[in-house]
């Protein structure tokens, strides 16, 4: 029997109901990341011996009649930047020799509640990409065309998820890498408020209020995602994580909620970013769902500056941050021969930055919050494109889109995204149709500050008006 592209409701359910066994389940998905790997790429490294023991122990607890968690004997994937205790830790960089000395957050929640931890998922270095190519195990390949990207950071995430292989999958994002492959790949991704989903940061050095990184939930449908969400989110009692310290609701009721009444904007184009006709169209096409199912849409500019200056301020804050933490691998000449061309890059921009500079990148990022507050007294959502193009081919970054040239060949398709890790607004990646190649378009859907629940009803309610669950790659056969 197969379970790709089986709902993560449906297999809890039926483990809950006697009729499927959690070690069933996670020998068929170690199976599946076995004959599609060396195609996709989405697998660093596999935990088959731990995952078939926790299988063995979640399948006598439902035999004794155990309370169960809501993720109760379910495979979930772990991207490779979360530590996952006594498995090799590679964030993408070699020497993949780490081995980690704790679970991260998210995997302590995610085991606690009875998810089984099947493998760690490929990701750019440290994930410092839109794609996912590494030194580590090459690099990831989208479903829907081998050829193609997946995207990134959260590439392999996005991969197992679209090739059928998982249900769900963890995810990050920090400049887009959850909604970057969830676009890519035709899945749905949320990045939650700053916070909602705390991370552990003891001894890193990377905490601080303006935090930009967040961990996400990744699926085929919305209700798979709210039931990692529920999982994943919430305070933590540590101080060293950056945590909202109100309990979130639980976010269920959101499936049912719809949009009427909403007041909802438009933009294709958050202060001039180039967007292909196609991407865009597709966009504006599924905006007028939203006007059927009882809300009021209109367009509406979001630019708290041009974009040409977002982008930089973006760039300048996530290269410095990733020099904060990983600028000794630059400075050591051995370590630094060993980096990918694009973490390289990254750390130098990052050195090269003053201290004024650094302070002018965090002057901004206020006044983007400031502004992103006020827009959403006037409107309930923002509706943009994820991504300004679908898949390209690996390593070939489009240096043209919309027919204007993009002014950072290895980001230039991201400008819609990167803009709500530094305002801290929660932002999904929703399926909304096709290019000519097949390829799949994604819209993303913005709320205000903590409001995740009005991001899932729009998406809940889309995912109702316009089904996209049942489009799947030709990949490949199950």
């Amino acid at each position: 029997m197969s379970f790709s592209y089986v709902t993560a409701v449906d297999l809890i359910a039926q483990i809950r109901d006697r009729k499927l066994s959690p070690v069933e389940l996670v020998t068929w998905t170690l199976d599946r990341i076995e004959q599609t790997n060396s195609q996709t790429g989405a697998y660093i490294t596999v935990m088959a011996d731990e995952a078939l023991a926790a299988a063995r122990a979640a399948e006598q607890a439902v035999m004794n009649g155990d309370e169960l968690g809501p993720l109760h004997g379910l495979p979930v994937p772990i991207k490779d930047v979360e530590g996952v205790k006594g498995v090799r830790f590679t964030h993408g960089s070699v020497p993949a020799d780490e081995i980690a000395q704790d679970d991260s957050l998210c995997v302590e929640r995610i085991r606690a509640a009875g998810g089984i931890i099947i493998g760690k998922t490929n990701t750019p270095e440290f994930g410092h990409a839109g794609t996912t190519e590494n030194l580590v195990f090459g690099p990831t390949r989208n479903p829907w065309d081998l050829k193609r990207t997946s995207g990134g950071s959260s590439g392999g995430a996005g991969a197992s998820v679209a090739a059928g292989i998982t249900a769900i999958a963890q995810g990050s994002d920090g400049g887009g890498s959850v909604r970057i492959p969830s676009s890519f790949c035709g899945i749905f991704g949320i990045k939650a408020t700053q916070g909602r989903i705390p991370r552990r940061h003891a001894g890193d050095g990377s905490f601080n209020p303006v935090n930009h990184s967040s961990v996400g939930p990744m699926a085929r449908t919305v209700a798979d995602a709210v039931l990692l969400f529920n999982v994943i989110a919430g305070p933590a009692a540590d101080a060293e994580c950056d945590a909202i310290p109100d309990a979130p609701p639980d976010f269920t009721p959101a499936l049912r909620r719809g949009v009427s009444g909403l007041r909802i904007a438009l933009d294709t184009s958050l202060g001039g970013a180039p967007c292909e006709p196609s991407v865009a169209e597709a966009v504006r096409r599924s905006a007028k769902v939203f006007e059927e199912l009882g809300a009021v849409v209109e367009e509406a500019e979001f630019s708290p500056e041009p974009h040409p200056v977002v982008e930089r301020r973006f760039l300048d804050y996530f290269c410095a941050r990733g020099y904060g933490l990983n600028g000794h691998l630059l400075d050591d000449p051995a370590s630094a021969e060993k980096l990918t061309p694009y973490f390289r890059t990254n750390l130098e921009r990052g050195r090269a930055m003053s201290a004024r500079d650094y302070i002018r990148v965090m002057e901004a990022t206020g006044k983007y919050r400031t502004f992103a507050a006020s827009f959403f007294t006037r409107y309930d959502l923002l509706i943009t494109p994820t991504l300004a193009t679908t898949a390209f081919e690996i390593d070939h970054q489009p240096e043209i889109i919309g027919g204007a040239r993009v002014s950072e060949r290895l980001w230039g398709f991201t400008p819609f995204t990167y803009v709500f890790n530094l305002t801290g607004n929660p932002a999904a990646s929703v399926p909304c149709g096709f290019d000519g190649d097949g390829m799949p378009i994604g819209m993303q859907i913005v709320g205000p500050l903590r409001d995740e629940m009005g991001v899932l009803a729009a998406s809940a309610a889309f995912e109702e008006a316009r089904p996209w669950a049942d489009a799947r790659p030709a990949f490949p056969p199950v």
